[in-house]
């Protein structure tokens, strides 16, 4: 991740908040299915921009939410591939590449129901997807939305 400087934002962390008040604005004055549609078409882009492993968690990722949690819609959050309830973000992908990181993570924000007594975890690291990977997200966004 590039170096803060004097207490200030990286210039990378810059570019994601740049992203995403564009994100804002792509949508702007749209409604309905509109909106939807091009929220939903800034989502596989997001998808296809990505490296091969990513892309390949991500793509699944997609598919898992297809078909466990249609009522979310596909967006765009911060340039991540990201899943909506009403407008909130439950589960997205966080690439390992948008911040030079050692792994991508898909993480659950407050809206998602993985709630369990008073601690939980709410990200998780992926390398790759097989098929003990992809049967333990289904779980978790089936339950995410539950």
């Amino acid at each position: 991740m590039a170096e803060k400087k004097n207490g200030t934002f990286s210039d990378t962390e810059k570019a994601a908040m740049q992203q995403r008040a564009d994100e804002i604005r792509s949508t702007k004055g749209l409604k309905g299915a509109a909106k939807t549609a091009k929220e939903y078409e800034a989502c596989v882009a997001a998808i296809e921009a990505l490296s091969d492993v990513e892309s390949a968690i991500a793509a699944t990722l997609h598919r898992i939410v297809a078909e466990e949690a249609p009522e979310l819609a596909a967006k765009t959050f911060y340039g991540f591939p990201a899943y909506a309830k009403d407008g909130k973000v439950v589960v997205f992908y966080q690439p390992a590449s948008k911040f030079d990181t050692r792994y991508g993570t898909i993480s659950f924000d407050d809206p998602a129901n993985l709630d369990d007594g008073v601690m939980w975890p709410v990200s998780y690291a992926v390398l790759e997807m097989n098929p003990e990977v992809e049967k333990r997200v289904r779980a978790l966004v089936k339950k995410a939305v539950s």
